[in-house]
């Protein structure tokens, strides 16, 4: 592979946060990770079109047609992996672009990076908005201790099944549980807590964060069960403490 670019970065694997939301870029990435994103020419990214507008946001006279992008997401085989890191393998830098938020964190990218750790090559983790994060900062619940669990079931007997382990880890642990649920299905799943789960527990749901209309809303589940809210349709995440 030959890169008619001479890179001004260092070689390395570098994990580029995106944004949760739209907004100023200045507002929420720093300066330093566009002046990085300005010097790399091959990117690891969870989807190349969405990709490619966030690099033409950071610096609009960035050349896309000069640069490779390696799609990595939940359909990527485990064989496709590893070659894209050859660029690095040659002295070249590689960017790594998730969705939204942070990469490795709840997404694929933990599998290049995995593999990179394993080869000994430099992994550059880049400060940027994690929802996870933000949403357990703003909580007031135990940020001593937490669990991320990704998606509940959809299934209502499973779910339930679900939330019962939760607030056992709750109680016997004093863990935070963190979860997210598809947005369409937001509203239901909150309903769901409220009328499994012991009315004393406190749920925050922390939607849009960064974005315009952001909102941290801690409560106690009494609150919640007969609460007016609408959350559908906006990124959020639950956190469950008591």
């Amino acid at each position: 592979m030959t890169d008619k670019h001479s890179d001004a970065v260092a070689p390395a694997l570098y994990l580029f946060p995106v944004p949760l939301a739209d907004g100023p870029l200045d507002h929420i990435l720093p300066a330093h990770n566009t002046a990085l994103l300005n010097g790399i020419f091959h990117f690891i990214v969870e989807n190349v079109r969405s990709a490619r507008r966030f690099i033409k946001k950071c610096n609009h006279a960035a050349d896309i047609d000069s640069m490779t992008f390696y799609v990595l997401n939940r359909q990527t085989p485990p064989a496709a992996i590893p070659p894209m890191l050859e660029p690095l393998a040659q002295g070249h830098p590689v960017g790594v672009i998730s969705e939204a938020g942070c990469p490795a964190v709840a997404d694929p990218g933990a599998d290049v990076v995995a593999i990179a750790q394993q080869r000994g090559y430099n992994v550059v983790p880049l400060v940027g908005p994690s929802s996870i994060l933000m949403g357990l900062m703003a909580s007031g619940f135990n940020g001593q201790s937490f669990a991320f669990l990704g998606y509940l079931p959809i299934d209502k007997d499973a779910r339930v099944k679900r939330l019962r382990e939760i607030q056992k880890s709750i109680v016997s642990r004093d863990q935070t549980q963190i979860f997210i649920e598809t947005p369409y299905r937001n509203n239901r799943l909150i309903a769901d807590i409220a009328a499994t789960l012991p009315s004393t527990l406190k749920l925050c749901v922390a939607s849009d964060i960064t974005g315009p209309s952001q909102s941290v809303l801690t409560r106690p589940l009494s609150w919640w069960a007969t609460a007016r809210y609408d959350y559908d349709k906006t990124p959020s995440i639950f956190l469950l403490y008591k």
